[in-house]
């Protein structure tokens, strides 16, 4: 298995508290109702839950800077929120985290609703989850704030991610305003989505996971071989320097320059849905200088260690370090 060095780790992890890295996404409000099902509802066969307990978390674009900062990097997230209850806890819980006016980068749009995913969870078993949210493209004002605004901390960073959750915050003209700037400084990272694909040039790396890669390249059989060929089609496609694949239960495929790709095995026993720990390892790792491979196996030990928390989580530097054997 593709392994790093315990010490090497640790100089890279004290090297990622001097980096600063760039957000721009779709931010949202991760809910979590908690309960327990001990009956049927006569008005309809569902589940009736008592609820125990509520909680709220950064989630989607600003669950990839809770993740920044749980590895002690400095960052900042750039996104748009709606004039509500969740936009104004998305505030409070940045503050709370950040030492950064982060406010400030959060464009308030009364004309949609914050993105909000809530989830029942009765038993530790998902039972629904319900979505507000509105997936046009934010007007050209919001977009001219929002490259402005990233403009400006790009230019004091190490490092840019795309957090593409296709939730109409990042749109091609967006891109085209920040990739080519950005990549002539820093790495560039984008965690991508169907709608915008062509445009997420240039950049350092792109992380579809399995089901992305095969749909964007119109293949089909979900095998070792056929990935392979997705990651060099996508590589060629966006003219990358690299494409990593998330492949949930059977860990990661790194496609980098023309070489051979690196198959990095799971270290959970499915690491589906830790994608903004995923990338927000990787952006910390390359700006302290890792290598692909370094940083790509310094992510998957963070995706890892979240996988086994309930909720919306994050990896600390110290848990990420004790990883590592």
């Amino acid at each position: 298995m593709t392994t790093i060095d315990k010490a090497r780790a640790a100089a890279l992890l004290r090297k990622i508290r001097r980096r600063s890295v760039v957000v721009v996404g779709d931010v949202m409000l991760d809910e979590f109702i908690w309960g327990d099902v001990s009956r049927i509802s006569p008005e309809a066969p569902v589940p009736v839950v008592d609820v125990r307990s509520e909680s709220t978390h950064l989630g989607g674009a600003a669950n990839v800077l809770a993740n920044l900062l749980a590895l002690g990097a400095q960052a900042c997230v750039i996104g748009v929120i709606g004039k509500d209850f969740a936009g104004d806890r998305i505030q409070i819980s940045l503050s709370e985290k950040s030492k950064l006016q982060t406010a400030d980068m959060l464009i308030a749009d009364s004309s949609r609703p914050t993105t909000t995913k809530t989830r029942i969870v009765a038993h530790n078993q998902m039972v629904v989850r319900a979505d507000r949210e509105n997936r046009t493209p934010v007007n050209g004002e919001t977009q001219a704030r929002i490259i402005a605004t990233a403009q400006a901390a790009i230019a004091k960073a190490h490092a840019l991610i795309v957090s593409d959750y296709d939730k109409g915050v990042i749109t091609p003209r967006i891109l085209a305003a920040l990739l080519p700037e950005a990549y002539r400084r820093m790495p560039v990272l984008i965690d991508p989505k169907l709608r915008n694909f062509d445009a997420y040039r240039p950049a350092t790396l792109v992380t579809p996971n399995h089901i992305e890669a095969l749909r964007v390249t119109n293949l089909e059989e979900d095998s070792d071989q056929t990935l392979q060929a997705a990651a060099r089609a996508i590589r060629s496609r966006l003219s990358c320097d690299a494409v990593l694949i998330t492949r949930g239960n059977r860990g990661m495929m790194l496609l980098e320059g023309e070489g051979d790709p690196v198959c990095v095995a799971t270290l959970a026993c499915d690491v589906t849905g830790a994608g903004d720990t995923v990338i927000a390892t990787l952006a910390a790792a390359l700006a302290a200088g890792a290598s692909m491979t370094e940083a790509a196996v310094l992510a998957n030990h963070a995706a890892g260690i979240v996988v086994g928390k309930l909720g919306t989580a994050s990896a600390t530097d110290e848990e990420l370090l004790n990883s590592i054997q």
